[in-house]
């Protein structure tokens, strides 16, 4: 079997779509001999944040000394980016001895009537699962892929749970209220093990913490301590402590200080952290509060493994951190920027960072989403800030038709609106109109981003 085999063999598996349940992923992996039950883990979930979060941890984790798994998704450039081990991601030659041991696992479930065809994902993260087994790291950081509760990752027993922030996503599978969303994601959190969490709606927050009681679990909150609405924020976390079934919740600050060339400062107070001038190399409020979920995390796993990592160190692993994707500047004159915000929250983040960080003239907007996404929302969040739209789409069936999204932005801006059918033609367009002091932000989701990336690098 080839590298490209194996991966034409992976993608071939997506015609079988979602099915949340985790019977056939436990069947999988007693077949390939819980490889899972061998290895540590970080267990990261949320609705925005969680893979750059996970990324900050991992190369955090790396500074300590530590060898790191790094299992994320989606890919932007190949889809070996998904696994990685110490910043390496898995060589074609490991992706197809591990594909060669699964598949015919997966063809044995496959024909098993109450269990059906695994997944993509289930069976991607079994691969994963295997490759880690077999280079033995210290820890592993596992991003989940959808919800949380039955999602194929939450099979692990990790050494803390993440769950970076909570608000409407994928609906059609998690819920229809950002309460029922939660209970899906708080899914994740185990018997004994604490939980991070930097949510803020205040519902969302009930359920976690009810779930982490649940579970005898110690509870953390990350608090920007200086924004507008958190006056009360501990005087409510301390009465939601005194009526928890733990009395365990405890608030873990930091603070945004000032934006910096290439990046921001920050603050951390943490459970035995208390650094002052960190240099976060992200263009983005949010990308702060997920530097401080991640340092939250990672002094978790130093108490559990017995780790130190000093301010010093962690710096200098940070200066050079990059996350392709979130806020990434490809071009200059005109600016091009992609960001793969693709649902309303990130993208009323990206629109406030977008206001904060670049100083533009014409903002021209290529834009592909899925179409089962909010699209109506995520459009008031950012289309009347732009002079022109282009509508495109990614080359996968479930992206949203560009004639469609043209039709609902035309409800919410007066500005000149185009639909393209492919990415490469929509970016030719954007970049033949701007001028040099415009920028071309180009969104609504990682397989629009990724695409536009692969053109125009």
């Amino acid at each position: 079997m080839t590298f490209d085999e194996a991966i034409a063999w992976i993608h071939s598996i997506g015609r079988f779509g979602v099915n949340p349940g985790l019977e056939r992923m436990n069947v999988l992996m007693d077949r390939l001999g819980n490889p899972h039950h061998r290895l540590n883990f970080v267990h990261i979930g949320g609705t925005n944040g969680k893979g750059t979060t996970a990324a900050l941890l991992e190369v955090a984790l790396r500074a300590c000394g530590c060898r790191v798994g790094l299992y994320t998704s989606p890919y932007l450039v190949n889809f070996n980016n998904r696994i990685s081990l110490n910043g390496e991601d898995i060589s074609p030659v490991d992706l197809v001895e591990h594909v060669q041991k699964i598949r015919p696992l997966v063809e044995e479930i496959a024909e098993i009537p109450h269990l059906g065809h695994p997944t993509e994902f289930e069976v991607v993260t079994a691969l994963a699962m295997d490759y880690y087994a077999a280079k033995k790291p210290d820890l592993v950081v596992l991003e989940v892929g959808l919800g949380g509760r039955l999602d194929a990752t939450n099979i692990v027993s990790p050494l803390v749970s993440v769950i970076t922030n909570v608000s409407m996503d994928h609906t059609s599978v998690l819920g229809d209220s950002v309460e029922e969303v939660a209970g899906e994601k708080a899914g994740i959190i185990k018997e004994g093990v604490p939980l991070i969490t930097a949510a803020e709606d205040y519902a969302v927050r009930e359920v976690l913490f009810r779930a982490a009681a649940q579970k005898n679990a110690l509870a953390y909150c990350v608090v920007n301590e200086k924004k507008e609405e958190q006056k009360n924020y501990r005087r409510f976390l301390l009465q939601e402590s005194k009526e928890s079934a733990t009395n365990k919740i405890s608030i873990i600050n930091y603070d945004h200080r000032k934006k910096v060339s290439g990046g921001q400062v920050f603050s951390y107070r943490g459970l035995n952290k208390e650094w002052d001038d960190l240099f976060l190399p992200l263009k983005g409020r949010y990308q702060v509060q997920n530097a401080a979920v991640s340092l939250a995390a990672l002094e978790h796993v130093e108490q559990s493994m017995g780790l130190s990592c000093e301010k010093n160190v962690l710096q200098k692993t940070w200066q050079n951190f990059t996350w392709p994707g979130r806020l990434e500047v490809l071009r200059e004159k005109p600016l091009v920027v992609l960001d793969g915000a693709h649902n309303p929250a990130a993208i009323k983040e990206l629109s406030q960072a977008m206001q904060e960080f670049f100083s533009y003239g014409n903002l021209i907007l290529v834009m592909g989403i899925m179409q089962d996404k909010n699209i109506r929302e995520m459009m008031q969040n950012i289309v009347p800030a732009a002079n022109t739209l282009i509508f495109t789409r990614p080359g996968l069936p479930r992206a949203a038709s560009p004639r469609y999204l043209k039709e609902l932005a035309s409800e919410l801006s007066d500005a000149t609106i185009y639909a393209v059918p492919d990415i490469k033609n929509a970016l030719t367009r954007a970049l033949e109109m701007a001028a040099k002091s415009d920028l071309v932000l180009v969104t609504g989701s990682f397989y629009t981003v990724s695409e536009a990336r692969q053109f125009l690098i």
